[in-house]
């Protein structure tokens, strides 16, 4: 779509999900501190790197409660855009699961003066 600007034309086109992204976290099985442990290092991993896009995904509620992943991995992919880390921020669409759609910003450009 030439005369949209990307982020509007995803839009029309509907959510990214998992087919759209370069890589996918799969956090389906992990315990809480290992799912954590594993997102912290590919967003520290992330900031010396090309950017690119990542599907981030976690099990759903099990009958009978518990907690899912959505809110600890949320909470730190919120704290890692409010740092410039991440550009973009999704839930994958229901046909993916739950999860998210991230785009990491990667390492920022050296401008002219920088160098």
């Amino acid at each position: 779509m030439p005369h949209f600007d990307e982020f509007y034309a995803n839009k029309l086109r509907g959510s990214l999900g998992v087919t759209d992204a370069e890589s996918v976290l799969d956090l389906r099985g992990a315990p809480r501190a290992q799912a954590e442990a594993s997102l912290a290092d590919m967003l520290e991993r992330s900031r010396f790197a090309k950017g690119k896009t990542v599907a981030v995904r976690f099990d759903g509620p099990v009958p009978g409660g518990g907690e899912t992943l959505f809110q600890p991995v949320g909470r730190q992919l919120l704290d890692a855009k409010r740092r410039g880390w991440v550009e973009r921020l999704q839930t994958l669409p229901s046909q993916d699961g739950l999860g998210f759609y991230v785009a990491l910003a990667g390492r920022p450009e050296k401008t002219p003066e920088a160098r």
